[in-house]
């Protein structure tokens, strides 16, 4: 299975380009060993970004996944601006320093040879916030699942709803809500996969919706920031709130996953829900 990923994201890179300084714990880390486990701190188990294709890389048969969809772009309906310029010209720096053109990328492929439609979110984009663009890409692939009578897979990594489209974006909860509420009444089973950051509209909507819900360990999961809440009910959080295993251990998720081992969970599950 190929692995390639030409520079960290969420992470610090030393001046030296064959360092990796964890953004949890501080280690400074080889660039080649960070790579090698799946940019994963091998100290302290942080688990760090990666891009979408990476992802897809890291989940489906190689050769196998077939984009959907990919003619869909943000547009600036509103035509917002702000004190570092417009909106149009965020989506056009987002696309070139990503390499995306949307926080989605939607598709079909295969896991160990099972045939999927997939969402997997990119936060690099936009912060992976859920625009007009990012609701249609992921309802249509939820259509499409629907209709081709095939299992769901959403890869969530999302800072929430994109402001610069005002209530356009808070649409999008609804709608991709009513999309996968399609698949529930057709017993086409979707898994969720919640990764750091999942946070925001993403999580007050399909995020949480799956049939399974996986994250990855230590991955931050909520609605409203940690400092909102604490200043809203007077009291102090525990240290660990808002994390996939304080999630877990309250029931809004079924496993903790680490990120080498999904592939294998994920084709597991399917072959657990398409029997």
């Amino acid at each position: 299975m190929a692995w390639y990923i030409k520079k960290p994201t969420a992470e610090k890179k030393s001046k030296k380009s064959f360092w990796i300084r964890c953004s949890k714990c501080q280690s400074h880390i080889y660039e080649s060993d960070w790579k090698e486990n799946l940019n994963v701190c091998p100290n302290c188990n942080y688990h760090g970004s990666i891009s979408s294709w990476e992802r897809i890389a890291l989940l489906y048969d190689e050769g196998s996944f077939q984009e959907l969809f990919g003619e869909i772009r943000p547009v600036d309906s509103l035509g917002f601006t702000d004190l570092k310029g417009s909106y149009r010209e965020k989506i056009d720096r987002n696309t070139r320093s990503a390499g995306v053109t949307e926080a989605v990328i939607t598709g079909l492929g295969t896991i160990h040879g099972v045939k999927t439609v997939a969402a997997v979110m990119d936060f690099r984009f936009l912060g992976g916030s859920l625009g007009s663009a990012t609701g249609e890409k992921i309802l249509r692939a939820a259509n499409y699942a629907h209709d081709h009578n095939l299992s769901l897979i959403i890869v969530s990594a999302s800072g929430g709803a994109r402001m610069q489209e005002g209530v356009l974006s808070l649409m999008q909860m609804a709608k991709t809500c009513a999309g996968i509420a399609r698949l529930n009444r057709k017993n086409i089973p979707f898994i969720s996969i919640l990764t750091n950051p999942t946070t925001g509209g993403v999580t007050a909507s399909y995020a949480m919706m799956g049939d399974i819900n996986l994250a990855e360990p230590g991955a931050v999961i909520g609605f409203a920031g940690r400092r909102v809440i604490e200043q809203t009910i007077g009291e102090k959080l525990p240290a660990d709130f808002q994390t996939a295993e304080y999630l877990l251990e309250h029931g809004f998720v079924d496993r903790i996953v680490h990120r080498r081992d999904l592939r294998e969970e994920i084709s597991r599950l399917l072959g657990f829900v398409n029997n």
